[in-house]
C-alpha cells in the first residue's frame, strides 16, 4: 500500500508526470517500429537461419537483442541504437586522440552541440554500413524475394532512416524526459523479450524438457545477481571537504565540513554496452567471411568470439575493464576537481590543496575504478557461465542484466529526487530517499 501511494505521488507533480508520459510515449513509437518489416524479405526463413547460423552469438544475435527482436522481423527500426552507440564511442576516444576535437569537448556547451553533430553525421555513415552489411548477409542465405539494384538502395534507405530516427528519438527522451535516451532504449528492447522467455521456460518446464527445481534454480540465480547488482551501485566512498573560514565585509563563508562522493561504479552500464558492441564486430566479420570462403578456421573462431565462446568471455572482462578506466578519466579529472576546491577555499584533511590533492583524488579513483571494473567484468560473466553449464530455453546475457538493472536504478533514482524535491516521499522507500552505503 505504500508503495502504491509513493507511485501515485508520481502524478501529482506536473513536471515529473509531464516527463513520464512523454518518455513511454517515445518507446511506444520505438516498439510499433519494431514490429513495421522491411518488404522484400523472407522473414520466417531468416528467423530460422538465424537460429542455425553462427551469426546467432554473433553480431546478429547482439543486434537482435538490443533491438527488442526488430532485427529477427527485419523491421524499419532492425539496426536500433547500435550505430548511434558505436558512433558515440568513436566520437569519445577521438576526443582524447585528436587535439582540434579535445579543444571543442573543453569550449562547454558550444564543443558539445558540434561534437554531437559529428557523431550524427557518423551515426548515418555506419548506419549506411550496417544496413549493406546486413543485405550483403541476407543475400548470402537466399533470403531476399526480389534482388536487385532497386531493392538494394530501398533496403539500406529503410534501415539507416530507421536508425536515425531511433537516434533521433533516444535524444528526445534525454532533452524531454527521463533517463538517458540510448540507456531507457535498449532497456526497452531488452525488457520486451522478458515475457516470451517467462513463457518458453514454463513450457519446457511442462513438457518435462527442464526440471522444475533447475528454473527455480535459474531464477533464484538471477535474482541474487540483481540484487548484488543493486548493492554495489549504491556503495560509495565519501571523501571529507572542509572549507575554511573567510571574512567578506560582514559575512562569513565557509567553516562547513561535506564530502564528495565516489561510487564504486562511477560509470554507469556503459563499459559494457561498448564491450559488446566492440565484440559484435569480429564475430560478425569473421563469420561472413567463413560463410563466403567455407573456411573451417574462420568458423571455429567465429564461434569462440561469439557470445559464450571462451575468446568471448576473456575479451569481455579485458575491455570492461579497459572502458571502465577510460571513461572514468573522461568524466573525472581529478586536476579540475582539485582547482575547483581549491579556488573554493575547500580541502581535503590532512592534504595539501593543489597537485597532492588531484594526486590523492586521482589514487582514491583508480582503486575504486578498480574494484568496480572488476564487479562490472564478473557480473557481465555470470550468466555467461551459468548458461555454458545449465540449459536454459532463452539467452539473457551478464550485460543485458546490467544494462536492465543499471538503468532501473537510474530511472528510480530520478523519480526520487524528483518527490523528494517536492517533499514527497520517495518513489521506493516509506519516508526518506534510497540510502547510498558507504564504502569503507
Amino acid at each position: 500500500m505504500v508503495l502504491f501511494n509513493n507511485f501515485w505521488n508520481i502524478f501529482k507533480i506536473p513536471e515529473l508526470s509531464r516527463k513520464l508520459f512523454f518518455t513511454l510515449t517515445v518507446l511506444i513509437i520505438y516498439r510499433i517500429g519494431v514490429f513495421i518489416p522491411v518488404s522484400g524479405i523472407n522473414i520466417d526463413l531468416l528467423a530460422e537461419t538465424m537460429k542455425s547460423s553462427n551469426f546467432v552469438g554473433g553480431f546478429l544475435s547482439y543486434l537482435n537483442t538490443f533491438s527488442g527482436g526488430a532485427l529477427q522481423q527485419c523491421a524499419l527500426f532492425a539496426l536500433g541504437i547500435s550505430p548511434y552507440i558505436v558512433a558515440s564511442l568513436v566520437m569519445q576516444f577521438a576526443s582524447m586522440a585528436i587535439p582540434q576535437l579535445e579543444a571543442l569537448s573543453k569550449e562547454g556547451e558550444y564543443g558539445r552541440r558540434i561534437i554531437n553533430q559529428y557523431t550524427r553525421y557518423l551515426t548515418l555513415i555506419l548506419g549506411i554500413v550496417y544496413s549493406s552489411g546486413l543485405l550483403t548477409y541476407l543475400a548470402t542465405y537466399n533470403l531476399v524475394l526480389t534482388p536487385g539494384i532497386g531493392f538494394k538502395l530501398f533496403f539500406v534507405l529503410c534501415l539507416t532512416s530507421g536508425a536515425m530516427f531511433v537516434m533521433w528519438l533516444g535524444e528526445q527522451i534525454s532533452l524531454y524526459g527521463l533517463g538517458n535516451g540510448s540507456s531507457m532504449l535498449i532497456f526497452a528492447g531488452i525488457v520486451s523479450a522478458f515475457p516470451q522467455d517467462v513463457l518458453r521456460t514454463v513450457l519446457q518446464v511442462q513438457e518435462g524438457n527442464m526440471s522444475l527445481l533447475v528454473a527455480l534454480g535459474i531464477l533464484a540465480f538471477f535474482i541474487t545477481v540483481a540484487a548484488a547488482i543493486v548493492y554495489l551501485e549504491k556503495g560509495e566512498r565519501k571523501i571529507p571537504v572542509h572549507y575554511a573560514r573567510r571574512v567578506v565585509g560582514q559575512r562569513v563563508y565557509g567553516g562547513q565540513s561535506t564530502y564528495i562522493p565516489f561510487k564504486i561504479n562511477n560509470v554507469g552500464v556503459m563499459p559494457a554496452i561498448f564491450a559488446s558492441t566492440i565484440l559484435s564486430i569480429p564475430s560478425a566479420v569473421f563469420s561472413f567471411l567463413a560463410n563466403y570462403f567455407n573456411w573451417e578456421a574462420l568458423s571455429l573462431l567465429a564461434t569462440d568470439l561469439s557470445r559464450g565462446g571462451v575468446m568471448y568471455n576473456i575479451l569481455t572482462f579485458v575491455l570492461i575493464i579497459v572502458f571502465t578506466f577510460v571513461y572514468t578519466s573522461i568524466i573525472f579529472d581529478p586536476n579540475e576537481l582539485s582547482q575547483n576546491l581549491k579556488k573554493n577555499g575547500g580541502f581535503i584533511p590532512g592534504i595539501r590543496p593543489g597537485k597532492q590533492t588531484a594526486d590523492e583524488l586521482d589514487k582514491i579513483l583508480t582503486r575504486l575504478g578498480l574494484v568496480g571494473a572488476i564487479y562490472l567484468a564478473c557480473l557481465a560473466l555470470l550468466p555467461n557461465i551459468l548458461q555454458a553449464l545449465v540449459y536454459m530455453p532463452f539467452v539473457l546475457g551478464g550485460t543485458s542484466l546490467l544494462i536492465v538493472v543499471g538503468v532501473g536504478l537510474e530511472l528510480s533514482s530520478q523519480l526520487e529526487a524528483y518527490l523528494l524535491e517536492s517533499n514527497y516521499a520517495g518513489f521506493l522507500t516509506s519516508g526518506s530517499r534510497i540510502k547510498s552505503r558507504a564504502a569503507r
